[in-house]
């Protein structure tokens, strides 16, 4: 998913991501008119992350090319710009649902790719198929305004086909409709695979996680005061960890 970041002018290199400065970038169309820096979340992550992998390893390297695929889907907006992924073969299948091509995925966003759902609406705690691109990422930036960190936790396999385990996590300072912010961090956990080409670009990502692990997090506080959020007839995530969400009962859909 997306994490904060800012719009510079900026040429300094992330040493998280590639693909942003330098030649080959000179003629990409960047959503906001330049390149994004990611300070804050960079420091989140550094000083929340559980793994610490050696330069070189499969492991940062998997953790990086997943960094700047999620730099290039919120901030490019031509998928022929796009350095991480085989645009004509690319796939992105969430939870064993269908999988969806690269532009309608860039066309979506990430947090909308990601927690779409067939779910009936009564049931949904965010709805995807309601939100823009730009909606979507400015409830999430609101609700994390230093950012969502992501780190691998394993890697089990190495290309073509690549396994792993990863752990998204951030601090909700903002408020989530509706909800009061609480100062907490909120994490959720998740598998991955990739399979790759021979440079390494993706051509299919498959991602499993539980939604409801990421929407507890954010409805544990008070509802705002004087907030039309949130406009839902479910039971709320924090009277009772037993009543659950009931995205992790329909994972699958």
């Amino acid at each position: 998913m997306s994490s904060s970041e800012e719009i510079s002018g900026s040429t300094i290199a992330d040493k998280y991501r590639s693909h942003m400065h330098g030649e080959a970038e000179k003629k990409t169309k960047w959503r906001h008119g330049s390149p994004p820096t990611y300070d804050l979340v960079n420091q989140v992550f550094e000083q929340g992350r559980t793994k610490e992998w050696p330069k070189g390893s499969l492991e940062e390297t998997v953790q990086n090319a997943i960094k700047t695929w999620e730099m290039e889907l919120s901030h490019k907006t031509q998928l022929q710009d796009f350095k991480t992924i085989n645009p004509e073969k690319f796939k992105l299948f969430v939870n064993g649902r269908e999988g969806i091509s690269g532009e309608e995925t860039l066309r979506l966003g990430s947090y909308n790719a990601l927690l779409k759902t067939s779910l009936p609406e009564e049931l949904q705690y965010y709805k995807a198929d309601v939100e823009s691109f730009e909606s979507s990422h400015d409830v999430f930036r609101t609700a994390f305004p230093r950012g969502f960190a992501w780190e691998v936790l394993n890697v089990y396999s190495g290309p073509p086909v690549i396994a792993f385990k990863f752990r998204h996590w951030g601090f909700m300072e903002g408020p989530f409709r509706g909800y009061a912010p609480t100062g907490n961090k909120v994490e959720f956990y998740g598998m991955g695979v990739l399979k790759v080409d021979e440079t390494l670009r993706a051509e299919e990502v498959e991602i499993y996680f539980d939604p409801g692990e990421l929407f507890g997090g954010l409805m544990k506080g008070p509802v705002a005061s004087g907030s039309q959020e949130p406009q839902h007839n479910h039971p709320p995530l924090n009277s009772s960890s037993s009543q659950g969400c009931p995205f992790s009962k329909g994972i699958r859909n």
